[in-house]
């Protein structure tokens, strides 16, 4: 997979400019991905990383947008923030309350949410491991775990419970989408992390633990938690998961599905590119490069 965009076919032709915006944003692998979207669809266009200082989100973003950007991904910690900022919001990120894509529009910006599409298919397609009639376990409350939950209870489990470290932001996570999972009669839970009950079939981690390198976001590791042969995720990707995917694997047997968040990463950027581009690019040979590379660096 090349990580080079693909080029203007003449000097006089005008390349749009993308970008992933958040703090950190070195490690983030999107640029490669989409610029091998661009050259598997034939687009034109550029995309960097945008480091934006904490305090600095939106005026980093109206100065990148000012400067001729067409939109950009959104990764931590800004995604609620560029809720507030966009004008309009698709029904799925309305739904989230936090946006991870952006489309600068002259009549607005459009704010989008296709992390829980990306997590679906990578489960569902990637892994073909149906969601519907499973119990799900959804560790977390933050932007994360409100980016995806609306794309888990189209999916159709049987129930969602979901467990944080805060009980008062999973609740609230809860009754922002009790009414969706009324209409998709899927049972919608929420709680504290020590509140688990029972085996589920799918087990998400949706914290920032990997990513920090803290502990296992769970009160007591040796509790049984994932059913045999069940699918555990990790939203981040790599070694960051490692920890998290290994007790996973404890948990659930040699015939358990274990995913880091790679798979969900690029299949939330085709939902990405198709916002921006109007094309579809095939996920399939960009997720097994890009898989390739990060096991040839781990």
């Amino acid at each position: 997979m090349s990580s080079e965009p693909h080029s203007p076919s003449s000097a006089t032709e005008a390349v749009d400019r993308y970008a992933v915006a958040g703090n950190p944003v070195a490690h983030s692998r999107s640029p490669a991905i989409h610029a091998a979207f661009a050259l598997q669809t034939g687009q034109v266009l550029s995309y960097e990383r945008l480091l934006c200082p904490l305090d600095g989100f939106e005026a980093t973003l109206r100065a990148f947008a000012a400067a001729g950007g067409r939109g950009c991904n959104v990764t931590v910690p800004f995604k609620f923030e560029a809720a507030r900022l966009a004008r309009r919001l698709t029904p799925r990120a309305q739904l989230a309350g936090a946006v991870n894509v952006l489309r600068f529009d002259a009549e607005g910006w459009l704010g989008d949410n296709t992390d829980g599409a990306g997590l679906v298919a990578d489960i569902e397609r990637n892994a073909a491991r149906p969601l519907a009639g499973r119990r799900v376990l959804l560790i977390g409350a933050g932007g994360a775990s409100a980016g995806v939950l609306g794309s888990l209870i189209s999916a159709r489990p049987a129930e969602i419970h979901i467990v944080n470290r805060s009980p008062d932001k999973a609740v609230a996570l809860q009754r922002s989408h009790q009414a969706f999972a009324d209409e998709h009669r899927v049972r919608l839970q929420a709680a504290g992390l020590d509140s688990t009950d029972g085996l589920f079939d799918v087990l998400i981690n949706g914290t920032s633990s990997s990513l920090s390198g803290a502990g296992l976001p769970l009160p007591d590791p040796g509790r049984p938690v994932l059913a045999p042969g069940g699918v555990a995720v990790d939203m981040m990707y790599g070694p960051s998961a490692a920890g998290f995917l290994g007790w996973a694997r404890g948990q659930g047997g040699d015939s358990a599905c274990l995913r880091d968040g790679l798979g969900m990463l690029v299949e939330q950027a085709v939902e990405s590119f198709v916002l921006w581009r109007g094309v579809r690019p095939d996920s399939a040979p960009v997720l097994a490069d890009l898989r390739r590379q990060v096991e040839a660096a781990s």
